[in-house]
């Protein structure tokens, strides 16, 4: 029933964007919809920037290639003045829809989309869209993480032998406290025994840092951990030389330590694309926020086909999906 869901909801996909393949300004659809996006970190960063430039690509792909869809991406935008330089600039430059991937960047958005009412802009993870202070061409988007975050915490809770489970965060907001709450949770209910140690390293880039948290949680006797923003691969590199099971999120991590990687939850951003591009299409430049959900196939658990996990433990995580999906379990923060 699952992959029937999937199936349907691809088909749904490309029937929603051959709509929309005309929405870039022009009724003849000649040219094609353009989108400028600014990112805080990498986009093959394995975490938060590879998911909006892999679902890019996705959408891109399901319209017909770049002559229907063309996209640019400034990458390691981290300095929010020089995101906000490149968002103007790239507003100037005609672009349909500017991508501000990070909710650090709501401020600048806030005085820059103002001076260009033709132009829609997006941000998130937020639901703000800034239509309170009378703006009305901004989109914002956030990711349900905390979601994922329990499945994942269930099946560590399910897999540890030592009892003991660490988590690096980076800082205590946004999709990342989502995410780490959501673990906390899920673990606890699989394994109420279980140590859940948390450590908020005030960082979304400092790999260093993030080694030395994921070091001190393995000297506490943690034989899984967890944790979310660019800066894990650090902490993934000392559970992959410790021997201690992974879980990822925002994008795919099994390729930094396959022996280690349980499982990722992925985001994809390409429905929320493309109700963008179909509202832009429709003359509604703004004003709505959207979430990405297990329901909504937005946020999905991907399992590393390399590490044997157990039937029974998969089986236990898909349930969890399908409780979540269905209200039977209620992880809202």
């Amino acid at each position: 029933m699952r992959k029937l869901a999937r199936i349907a909801s691809i088909v749904l996909l490309v029937a929603i964007l051959t709509s929309a393949c005309g929405a870039g300004g022009d009724s003849g659809g000649d040219k094609p919809f353009r989108i400028a996006v600014v990112t805080p970190s990498a986009k093959n960063d394995l975490a938060f920037s590879q998911s909006i430039y892999e679902s890019l690509l996705k959408v891109q792909q399901a319209m017909g290639g770049p002559e229907k869809l063309e996209f640019v991406i400034s990458e390691n935008m981290f300095v929010v003045d020089d995101a906000g330089a490149a968002i103007r600039d790239y507003a100037s430059q005609g672009y349909d829809l500017v991508i501000g991937h990070g909710s650090q960047y709501g401020g600048v958005l806030q005085e820059i989309a103002p001076d260009f009412p033709k132009t829609s802009f997006a941000h998130g993870t937020t639901v703000d869209t800034f239509v309170d202070k009378g703006i009305t061409n901004v989109f914002a988007y956030e990711a349900r993480s905390e979601q994922g975050g329990y499945v994942n915490g269930v099946i560590a809770g399910a897999l540890t032998k030592s009892n003991v489970i660490g988590v690096v965060g980076p800082i205590e907001t946004g999709d990342a406290k989502l995410y780490v709450d959501g673990f906390v949770a899920g673990a606890k209910s699989q394994n109420p025994n279980a140590q859940v140690n948390v450590n908020w390293i005030g960082s979304f880039s400092d790999v260093a840092l993030a080694s030395e948290a994921a070091q001190t949680h393995v000297k506490a006797g943690a034989d899984v951990m967890a944790g979310t923003a660019q800066m894990v691969v650090g902490a993934i590199g000392v559970a992959k030389e410790n021997n201690a099971l992974w879980f990822g999120t925002q994008a795919s991590q099994t390729s930094l330590a396959p022996d280690v990687v349980v499982a990722n939850q992925i985001y994809d951003w390409s429905g929320v694309i493309t109700e963008i591009i179909d509202l832009i299409g429709k003359g509604t430049l703004g004003g709505q926020a959207f979430q990405i959900t297990l329901a909504n196939k937005g946020l999905y658990i991907e399992y590393n086909t390399a590490y044997n996990l157990p039937a029974e433990v998969k089986d236990l995580a898909e349930a969890t999906v399908d409780a979540i999906v269905t209200g039977a379990i209620n992880v809202a923060p």
